[in-house]
């Protein structure tokens, strides 16, 4: 039987696809994107990104020595062609999967990979510090960064063009222009990458000018300032500030980025140069499977589907903690017309496409710059609004010090809508929102909630709107559970509720989404004549000191649970708590270690670190019958 990846069977190390010829490298280029939606449609992940990027990829690695030069691949989640091309084809099946290859770049992994990447906007200052190295220890290699239109809009990409522009440092940005981040993007910087774009115009001119220059013989020191200056004012004429040169760079560009023979020319060209350069290509996201061509937005990020439809393999009518968020917000809005929302770039993965059609006006999409967002929604919020900021937990860790100096310090009502807290599952280490209530937990004037169900949740956000300072709701990914709360106590600030209470042999706390699991596990200690009492504590902060020490009085044993690192997390505030009034009790931390999480679906992490239900179960029974606790124990 002949196998459909004839050429991509033979490549498995950057030097096998050095020996191809021109019309090879084509047919591999289709190998490529074919194996890519036969592999992600089955292991999920980052489809219409990887497809864009195929020839560009195949150019790099065709001029560059990828074990001597450095790539920096910006976010990394287009660097699947990369990794097939560096001898992870075969591991592609385990793409994402629990100890199989990451998503992302990862220095662990390859020494093709050259850095760690994740979060958008960081190549060009660590490739402008590889740069810096090489040259301090008198080494000659060249240094990449691969930085896409929508990572360019973050504020730090601008910081270290300015600096590499600034250094004359030699260093090559290529910009992969595909007109999208992960939704269309927005703001003056792509209209102005638009106009480059269409302009043939200037490209034309300029290069004109160029050429008379240089024909003229012997022409002097004046008359070529002149020359240059003409050609500078015909440059601003037909494109208004020239951006990147002006930064220092030498531009070249737009050009095709899915011609390889191109590319590899203008590549080869830019090794010579002296200095920073900027290239800018064209690429189309999802190029070479019409269903990501046509909704690239929507296979950005994907589960596993079916390749002729494209429709999720597992498809559930279920309603997200986003969907419930943005469908509260929609509510909101239509009873109050000083709620507005914002996103970084994310309006559907937040939930806010419904609100952004309900109420244009009132609805912001700043591009990927989550510090501008949030000091932007100060801004509105002192303005007389209810700014939302919905927004995943690990790419709030990017907006701090605006969250603490522009928000908090004056004591402004922003909400932060804070999704995806816990463990997110197959993107790792940079994805798992693990330490939002360690890093907000010491800020004053925030108030900090986590729902224990979809309908707390809804009742939250309505609940924000009452208080006059920032408030942050966490809540994880995922289906929206309903827990039965007979109770049904109304949401009091600094105060939790008791969802379960059947006695004074244990004490469960568990924070947010953590009440279902804590939930039946108390049911089934009952059984086993073990009786315990379970707390909502809806406040992380402030802290209900009151039902806290009434109940840990109590109780023999106490457990908090939490999807949130050990270090600084609500565990250690109960254990704190507890101290401060002589309650001397161990407090048992059920929580994240102290480590970064790495990839693999959410109910594999959880079980590998003791969190799942059962796990759980066994060891409270273990503890109580006198058996070694395994888990993270706070003591006093």
């Amino acid at each position: 039987m002949i196998s459909m990846y004839r050429l991509l069977e033979q490549i498995n190390s950057p030097d096998d696809l050095k020996a191809l010829k021109s019309h090879e490298v084509k047919l591999l280029a289709e190998e490529i994107r074919r194996f890519l939606v036969d592999s992600v449609s089955k292991t999920g992940g980052h489809l219409a990104s990887n497809l864009g990027v195929v020839e560009l990829t195949l150019a790099l690695h065709t001029v560059f020595d990828t074990l001597n030069d450095k790539i920096v691949w910006d976010v990394g989640h287009q660097s699947y062609v990369h990794k097939i091309l560096t001898d992870r084809r075969k591991q592609f099946h385990t793409l994402r999967q629990y100890k199989g290859i990451s998503g992302f770049p990862k220095r662990y992994e390859s020494p093709h990979d050259h850095f760690d990447t994740g979060h958008s906007s960081t190549s060009i200052s660590a490739a402008l510090g590889m740069a810096s190295g090489r040259d301090l220890n008198n080494e000659r290699h060249s240094v990449v960064a691969v930085i896409g239109d929508g990572a360019l809009t973050g504020g730090m990409a601008f910081e270290a063009l300015n600096h590499a522009g600034q250094s004359k440092k030699n260093m090559i940005v290529i910009l992969n222009d595909n007109e999208m981040s992960i939704s269309e993007n927005v703001g003056g910087l792509s209209n102005y990458l638009n106009r480059i774009r269409t302009n043939t115009v200037y490209s034309k001119v300029k290069g004109d000018v160029e050429h008379l220059i240089n024909q003229i013989p012997g022409i002097g020191k004046s008359v070529a300032r002149t020359a240059e200056k003409a050609k500078d004012c015909i440059k601003y004429f037909f494109v208004p500030g020239i951006l990147f040169e002006e930064l220092g760079f030498k531009y070249i560009g737009p050009i095709d980025g899915h011609n390889y023979n191109e590319l590899c020319k203008v590549l080869k060209s830019c090794k010579n140069i002296s200095g920073p350069v900027l290239i800018h290509v064209m690429t189309k996201k999802g190029k070479g499977y019409s269903l990501a061509e046509k909704h690239p937005d929507k296979f950005h990020g994907v589960n596993p589907f079916k390749i002729d439809t494209g429709k999720p393999i597992s498809s559930s009518n279920s309603i997200s903690y986003s969907d419930v968020a943005g469908n509260t917000l929609v509510q909101c809005g239509e009873e109050n017309n000083k709620v507005v929302a914002i996103t970084a770039a994310m309006p559907a993965g937040t939930g806010l496409t419904d609100f952004a059609k309900r109420f244009p006006k009132r609805f912001f999409d700043v591009g990927i710059a989550e510090q501008h967002a949030v000091t932007f929604a100060a801004g509105l919020a002192a303005e007389g609004y209810r700014p939302f900021f919905a927004v995943y937990s690990t790419f709030l860790q990017r907006a701090y010090d605006q969250v603490i100096h522009d928000v908090c310090l004056q004591n402004l009502p922003v909400t932060f809508l804070i999704d995806r807290a816990g463990l997110v599952g197959n993107d790792g280490e940079t994805h798992h929102g693990s330490f939002d209530i360690s890093f907000l937990s010491p800020i004053p004037n925030l108030t900090i909630v986590a729902p224990k169900d979809g309908v707390e949740l809804e009742e939250m956000i309505k609940y924000t709107l009452q208080q006059n300072g920032p408030v942050a709701i966490r809540y994880p990914r995922g289906t929206a559970v309903t827990i039965e709360d007979p109770t049904k106590n109304e949401i009091v600030k600094g105060k939790g509720e008791v969802l379960y209470g059947a006695g004074n042999d244990v004490l469960i706390m568990a924070v947010g989404h953590m009440n279902s699991s804590a939930l039946t596990i108390c049911k089934k200690l009952e059984e086993k004549n073990i009786h315990a009492t379970l707390l909502n504590p809806r406040f992380i902060k402030p802290i209900d000191e009151d039902m806290i020490i009434k109940y840990a009085k109590k109780h023999k044993r106490i457990y908090v649970m939490e999807d949130n690192a050990y270090i600084g997390g609500y565990g250690v505030q109960v254990q704190g708590l507890l101290n401060k009034h002589k309650i001397f009790k161990e407090v048992h931390g059920i929580s994240l270690p102290d480590e970064f999480i790495e990839h693999g679906d959410v109910n594999t992490l959880y079980k590998l670190y003791g969190m799942d239900e059962d796990e759980l179960l066994q060891k409270i029974v273990d503890d109580f019958t006198g058996k070694s606790f395994k888990n993270i124990v706070i003591t006093r």
